[in-house]
């Protein structure tokens, strides 16, 4: 995508390790003059005559500026410059009006608060400020434009960075502000790197046990994340991408790990998971192809186990029938 906003990928390691002057010389002074810089932005960033700039300028160089989140989060009026920056694009989302200079300057905005959501030092500071409640209407909207896209694929990075910490206080906040209902919409109807995000988070949700319970114990939720997975695997079966259906593959594995989900699976799951249709798409990826052949296998052994729902009340026990 051209002209897309700073350091999309899940990725980026924000603020990273300082270079110590005997390893590379002249090291302290130039790690002087960066932090001296960043102040000097950070300090820019609560004027609104120079804030673009400012948001330019650090989302373009912030792996160069060593721990830039402490300095963004303890700064006076900077994470308030930052959802100021955010609210004021509200109005445009619906009907969707938002520009391509718009977009581009939120997702600055959104690019240092995933800096902020990276860092051990403010991460659950971040989250027990409610931050990424702020990104809701961005992951809510619908429009396929490119400043939409490229809106919805910045808040999945903040949203990303949190989950790439197992964490269950963060898993239950984001289950709480129904992320997993925002990243289907995404899986549905993003492009390849979006959903690539969206069903990354998903899959750090399932992994956690709060995660996995919260899909498998309505029916609703299962068939909803069933649905949009069989969909992702069906038009992959026409443009594959090996990164995306790895995702996918795990998140099935993960299901099968739930006796009643495994269940299920054994008679929705995907032909095209079972048939080889993927053999050359998942060729370079070892990892993958065994994560597919394990759940074959727990499918297999839970369908032949007798692992069946009966039609009584809650949780899995008429999926069948639904």
């Amino acid at each position: 995508m051209a002209n897309m906003p700073q350091s999309l990928s899940m990725g980026t390691s924000f603020g990273g390790p300082s270079t110590s002057a005997h390893v590379v010389s002249g090291a302290p002074a130039r790690n002087d003059r960066n932090l001296a810089s960043a102040e000097q932005l950070v300090l820019d960033l609560c004027n609104p005559d120079l804030r673009e700039n400012a948001l330019l300028e650090l989302s373009k160089k912030r792996e160069l500026f060593q721990d830039l989140a402490p300095l963004l989060w303890n700064s006076f009026g900077t994470i308030a410059a930052l959802l100021q920056e955010i609210v004021s694009i509200y109005p445009v989302l619906s009907p969707p009006n938002l520009t391509p200079a718009q977009s581009n300057r939120v997702c600055n905005s959104l690019a240092l608060l995933q800096c902020v959501a990276s860092h051990p030092d403010t991460r659950m500071l971040f989250l027990k400020a409610h931050i990424p409640l702020y990104l809701y209407p961005f992951l809510d909207t619908t429009s396929k434009s490119r400043p939409f896209e490229y809106l919805r694929l910045t808040s999945l990075g903040v949203i990303g960075a949190l989950v790439k910490v197992d964490d269950a206080e963060v898993i239950s906040f984001l289950l709480s502000i129904e992320v997993v209902r925002l990243c289907l919409r995404t899986m549905e109807m993003g492009s390849e790197l979006s959903k690539t995000v969206a069903t990354f988070i998903v899959q750090k949700i399932l992994l956690d046990e709060v995660g996995l319970d919260y899909i498998c114990t309505k029916a609703e939720r299962f068939f909803s994340v069933g649905r949009v997975l069989g969909n992702m695997v069906a038009s992959l079966a026409e443009q594959p991408s090996p990164r995306l259906l790895k995702h996918i593959i795990r998140c099935y594995l993960r299901l099968s790990d739930n006796p009643r989900a495994c269940a299920v699976l054994g008679s929705c799951l995907p032909d095209s998971l079972r048939d080889g249709t993927f053999v050359s798409c998942l060729r370079e990826d070892q990892t993958a192809r065994r994560w597919l052949q394990q759940l074959l296998h727990n499918v297999n052994v839970g369908v032949g186990a007798g692992r069946v729902p009966t039609l009584q009340t809650g949780g899995f026990d008429h999926m069948l029938l639904s």
